[in-house]
Order: C-alpha cells, then sequence, then structure tokens
C-alpha cells in the first residue's frame, strides 16, 4: 500500500516537470499586445508575437529570465539551420557595466566565432532584417537586474514573403566580461534552446537536427586575464526534447521506489521481523523477496539512467552519477553474496554476517541520498513529489523508532524476568542450605 502511494506521489513529476521547465505565454505586456503567443521548451521563456502578412512583418516579445545580476539574456534567430547555433543572430540584453542600465546589443555567431580566441563582440546583424529592437525589464524603471527578474526582448523583423517558419534560439548566462557574454550554463535543458514556429498558425514544429546533438565552442578571452572560456550550446529536437523529460521522470520515480523506499523497507523487516519467534523463518523470505524485487527495479532504473548519460554527451551530475554507481555496485555485491551464504554452524557465519550488514546499510544509505539528489537534478526540490516521498520514507523511520522502542521494552523486559528467576533460584538455595 505504501509503494502504491508512494508512486502515485512521485508520478506528479510527469506533470510538474514540463510546467516547472516552460513558461506560461501571455499577449500583452505593459506597452504592446501581440495576438499569439507560446510557451518554449525550457528556461521558463515563451514568446508572443504579431504577423503583418501584407508586409511580412514580425513584431515580436521574447519573454526570459535572468540567472545572475550581473549575467545575460539573447534570444535570436537562425536565417538557415533549425539545428545549428552557427549561423545564429542574437540580442543579448545584460546590465551595462558602466551605467548598471539595461542594455542590447546583436551579435553574430558565425564559423569565424569557434575558431579565434577572442571575445565576442557585438556588431550589426546581417541576412535578418531587423527593423527595431529593445529591451525592458518586468516591472518598469523601478525594477532591477538581478536573479530571477524578467526580461522581455522586443524585434521587429522582416521575413520574406514565402517563408512563415522562424528557426530561433535563446539562452542565459551567469557574467558579461566588459561587453562580452561569457559561458551558460550546461544543463540539459539549457542544451536544448532552440526551436520552431510558424508565426502564422503558432505551431511549433518538430525538426531534426543536422547531427544529434551539436555543440559548438566559442573560445573566449578577457583583455585583462589569459583565460580561455567557452560558450556552450547543443541542440537536441523538441521531440526528443519530450522523450528525455518522460525519461528522467521514469528514471526518478523507479529509483526512488527502489532504492529509496522498497531497500530501506526489506532493511527493516531483517532487523524486527526476525525477533518474532511466531512466524519462523518467514521473515527471512519477506526480506528476500522485498530486497530482490527493490534489486531489480533498480537496475531497470539504473539502466535508464545509464541511457539518459549516453543521449546528453558534455552534461555530467558527477555527484548523482557516483553515487548510483556505488549504489548499484553495493546492491550487485549483496545479492552475489546470497550464493556464498555459509551455514549457522559455519565458523565464517559471523563474518559473512558482518559483511551484509555493513554493506546493506551502505548501500540503503547511499540510495536514499541519491534520491534527495536526484530531486535536486530534476530541479524539483520543492514539489509536491518530493514532499510525498519525505512522507513515506518518514513514515518507515516512525515504524523502525516504534519497533525498536518495542524491541528494548520486551529486552529489558526479558532481561527483568530472567534476573528474577535467578534471584528466586539463588534464594531457595540459600534456602536450602540453611535448613540442613
Amino acid at each position: 500500500m505504501a509503494t502504491l502511494i508512494l508512486s502515485f506521489l512521485l508520478l506528479l513529476l510527469a506533470t510538474k516537470l514540463p510546467e516547472s521547465l516552460a513558461g506560461h505565454c501571455t499577449t500583452t505586456t505593459a506597452t504592446k499586445s501581440f495576438e499569439k503567443c507560446i510557451s518554449l521548451p525550457t528556461q521558463q521563456a515563451s514568446i508572443a508575437w504579431t504577423y503583418h502578412p501584407h508586409n511580412a512583418t514580425l513584431d515580436l516579445c521574447f519573454f526570459g529570465t535572468f540567472i545572475s545580476p550581473s549575467g545575460w539574456v539573447g534570444w535570436g534567430i537562425n536565417p538557415d539551420s533549425p539545428a545549428q547555433m552557427t549561423g545564429s543572430r542574437v540580442l543579448i540584453a545584460f546590465p551595462d557595466p558602466n551605467s548598471g542600465q539595461l542594455i542590447l546589443l546583436p551579435y553574430v555567431l558565425d564559423s569565424s566565432v569557434k575558431l579565434q580566441k577572442g571575445p565576442l563582440l557585438s556588431r550589426p546583424l546581417d541576412l535578418v532584417r531587423l527593423s527595431s529592437s529593445s529591451a525592458s525589464l518586468y516591472g518598469g524603471k523601478m525594477a532591477t537586474i538581478r536573479n530571477g527578474a524578467s526580461v522581455q526582448i522586443y524585434a521587429s523583423v522582416k521575413l520574406s514573403s514565402n517563408n512563415t517558419k522562424i528557426h530561433h534560439v535563446w539562452n542565459r548566462g551567469l557574467y558579461v566580461q566588459g561587453y562580452s557574454p561569457t559561458i551558460h550554463p550546461t544543463t540539459s535543458t539549457d542544451l536544448s534552446s532552440f526551436s520552431t514556429f510558424d508565426v502564422t498558425s503558432g505551431i511549433q514544429i518538430l525538426s531534426q537536427p543536422l547531427i544529434s546533438h551539436t555543440t559548438t565552442k566559442f573560445f573566449l578571452t578577457s583583455a585583462k586575464f589569459d583565460l580561455t572560456l567557452f560558450l556552450s550550446i547543443g541542440f537536441a529536437t523538441v521531440n526528443q526534447n519530450s522523450g528525455s523529460r518522460a525519461l528522467k521522470v521514469t528514471h526518478g520515480v523507479v529509483n526512488a521506489i527502489s532504492w529509496g523506499f522498497l531497500l530501506p523497507a526489506g532493511a527493516v523487516t531483517a532487523r524486527y521481523l526476525r525477533q518474532m519467534q511466531s512466524i519462523g523463518p518467514t521473515w527471512f523470505y519477506i526480506h528476500a523477496a522485498i530486497q530482490l524485487t527493490g534489486f531489480l527495479l533498480g537496475t531497470i532504473g539504473f539502466s535508464i539512467g545509464i541511457v539518459l548519460g549516453h543521449n546528453s554527451p558534455g552534461v555530467t551530475y558527477g555527484l548523482h552519477r557516483s553515487l548510483g554507481i556505488a549504489t548499484f555496485t553495493a546492491a550487485a555485491l549483496q545479492t552475489l553474496a546470497l550464493l556464498f551464504r555459509p551455514k549457522t554452524t559455519n565458523k565464517f557465519r559471523r563474518y559473512w554476517k558482518s559483511y551484509h550488514h555493513f554493506v546493506g546499510y551502505a548501500c540503503v544509505v547511499m540510495g536514499v541520498v541519491n534520491v534527495f539528489q536526484g530531486f535536486e537534478v530534476l530541479r524539483e526540490g520543492r514539489s509536491y513529489a518530493k514532499l510525498g516521498y519525505c512522507l513515506c520514507l518518514s513514515t518507515l523511520v516512525g515504524v523502525c523508532v516504534a519497533m525498536e522502542v518495542n524491541s528494548w521494552v520486551v529486552f529489558c523486559r526479558k532481561a527483568k524476568e530472567e534476573k528474577m528467576k535467578r534471584d528466586g533460584l539463588t534464594g531457595v538455595d540459600r534456602c536450602s542450605g540453611s535448613h540442613s
């Protein structure tokens, strides 16, 4: 029953995760109104626009958020390809290093940028006919650039009369050196910040990239520091992005049930049910069944994790990955140890039990810790799914505490009874000796 409840609560990830990655779109800003809008698949971003077919002009507003007070937010169009950042013409908003006011500058990400060891310099856009552009913070003139601040990038673009599809990219970074944007985070969502949409229908089009994962590196150097940074943006298709989220949710749910709940529950049964003499050896079969079920589910979750890592080159969650490998290895050793379990009369039995207890408890602890680490990786640290898992885990801990207290009460009661018996027998012996 508890496992079913845990499964239901963790499946909330399936609905909460996409909402946390995509933004809620709006067609109205403080200064303009637009006809259509769509939520973009990553970074809680969205875009609104009005298309004028009589002159093929597109008026748009991109909605993004800063992740650092000294960071940047950018949006742009790739006029040639939906699957490469090379060739994009972008507008990047960031605080002016001198005045601190929000500014918007154009940048061309051509093929020469990734080869030169120099900063990314602003220059007028070509190939994209930009009529006007501006940027403003949500909240008007009183707003300040901070972590989480919303920014709106306005642009008017002249399109070809026979082309209504826009290949656009967007991203955000932590720092700007002078007037040169630097590296942005390289999580899977940041590496999937691109889309294609039709300005007449508003439909986001599922397009295939030229390669499954293209990473363009821009080597940036500062005038003051001999420091090489890279600006890397990878691309995946929109359908691959959705599939990746579904895999992550499945990976999280399966592993939370197996490593995070079933294995601790199996350890609890071994510790406390074996003390109930009325059930005999049944406790062992219950313990083995729970642990084997947890290990099989955990193997599935571990395999999904390997697939996710293979599909996301360049994206590494070091601690989560290391804990996952260590937990799976410990569980595999525990399973193999059953094949070498000595009989109760064997002199090596106590050493086997010590090994079994140490590796088992280590596996349980690492598994639970890694489940919490997984919530952070999925950015679900404050979600209902995590709350549900915490409630289930707290219930299990509460059962452990209650049974531990009961065990000590039973132990103390038996010790007291045995002492009274010993004292009674001693008294009888003394009386018998005195009478004789």
